[in-house]
């Protein structure tokens, strides 16, 4: 793994929010997943992968 966060994939930011997912940290799952949303240039592929990890702090109502 690199120190150089310019150098990490959208595959590196996402097996990493699945890691903080097994270990029950949702909050830093979906920072992660966003970070990868968000390097991604297709709409529909980012909107996949926020799916995957909701927002930890939507109300459900």
């Amino acid at each position: 793994m690199t120190s150089n966060p310019d150098d990490l994939t959208i595959a590196d930011y996402l097996d990493a929010a699945w890691e903080m997912h097994a270990a029950q940290r949702p909050y830093l799952a979906y920072l992660l997943v966003e970070e990868a949303a968000e390097r991604t240039t297709d709409p529909a592929t980012a909107h996949s992968i926020r799916a995957q990890f909701p927002d930890p702090n939507a109300r459900k109502d």
